[in-house]
């Protein structure tokens, strides 16, 4: 009952702050009342960086914040702005999908299309419809998952990573991180809603992503296809997998989830020092980088909430000691533990939402 207790203090005082330190940021200082939009980072005395783009990722990532909090006043307006820029600057008229940024002036600035970016417009327009239940935002979901599966889908039950702004192929091969987070769109438009195509193409990319991702001998989620020059795991994107997938109901029996789970163990035995998740290493477990990332922390820590026995609220701790300040929080943290980046990206409180929802 202690443990208990103090694991519910903790949770209750970290997300105290992220309502009293991190919201308020992005809908005060981080907002740019001319675009519609958020800046795409503050400085660590809030000031916004010198803006040189705006991306659909982010605008989108930060409609996902505020649908979350949707009762937190103001919250209710901002979606609802946002929701109307990622209409009114990013989308391509002409063929379809979004681009994936404009330039400080609010003109388009790269035209291309990518899967990170739609992954995410899907992702944020089903938590948005389920909050508001607007048939245009359920309209603008649909229209992303038809993007995605007739323009992005390769023959291999792939997705690419990439396409050029009239959808032809530049080069843009898959790639894990856009395949997880289209997984996570996937997963988020079945929680809110019956769809028998979305739950099929789930399906068939978790079976790609098992032939295709998963390195044979311990099953890590590699960051390349198996088989690619110079390929990597990162520990922060399979602590982020492990939480996909073992917190669906659909995904529980699935080949990907036991690979994914079976590895959990590594993953942490290497990529996890001191609390602190480690950036990138190779499949043999040596450190290729050691950069500690906020995101990453979060995504090990909702990981840990879904492991029997893990000691969540002592990685609670580590995260808001090493993490958290009055002013929001530490972005990246260098090899040494020394604050290497001060500034706060407006895509990171998606990160937070997430980890503290599964508290």
């Amino acid at each position: 009952m202690p443990h208990q207790a103090s694991l519910a203090a903790l949770t209750a005082a970290t997300h105290e702050h992220f309502l009293r330190s991190v919201v308020p940021l992005w809908l005060g200082p981080g907002w740019n009342a001319e675009l519609a939009l958020p800046y795409e980072a503050l400085d660590a005395t809030h000031r916004p960086l010198p803006a040189q783009r705006y991306r659909a990722m982010a605008c989108a990532r930060q409609l996902y914040l505020f649908s979350r909090h949707i009762e937190v006043d103001g919250a209710r307006e901002r979606a609802a702005a946002l929701f109307r820029s990622l209409q009114r600057h990013f989308h391509d008229a002409e063929h379809g999908g979004w681009f994936y940024s404009i330039d400080a002036l609010g003109q388009p600035l790269d035209r291309s299309k990518d899967l990170y970016t739609h992954a995410f417009i899907i992702f944020a327009c089903a938590h948005y419809w389920h909050a508001v239940r607007e048939p245009l935002v359920e309209s603008v979901l649909d229209a992303a998952l038809a993007v995605v599966a007739e323009q992005f889908a390769g023959s291999d039950g792939l997705y690419a990573s990439a396409l050029a702004e009239d959808w032809s192929d530049n080069g843009g091969g898959p790639l894990q991180n856009p395949l997880m987070h289209l997984t996570e769109a996937f997963l988020a438009t079945l929680a809110v809603r019956d769809d028998a195509p979305t739950q099929a193409a789930l399906l068939a990319l978790a079976d790609a992503m098992q032939q295709h991702f998963i390195e044979p001998a311990r099953g890590l989620m590699l960051e390349k296809p198996c088989g690619a020059v110079d390929n990597w795991f990162e520990p922060g994107h399979q602590f982020e997998w492990f939480y996909l997938l073992e917190s669906s109901a659909l995904m529980r029996q699935h080949p990907l989830r036991e690979s994914v789970a079976r590895c959990f163990a590594f993953a942490e035995e290497y990529g996890v020092e001191d609390g602190a998740v480690l950036s990138m290493l190779e499949p043999d477990g040596r450190v290729r980088d050691a950069t500690r990332r906020i995101w990453a922390q979060a995504e090990y820590l909702r990981a840990l909430t879904l492991r029997p026995g893990a000691d969540v609220a002592g990685q609670l701790r580590v995260f808001g000691e090493q993490f958290l300040h009055a002013g929001g929080w530490y972005e990246c943290r260098d090899a040494a533990g020394q604050v290497s980046r001060s500034d706060m990206p407006s895509t990171t409180p998606y990160h937070l939402v997430t980890c503290y929802l599964a508290l």
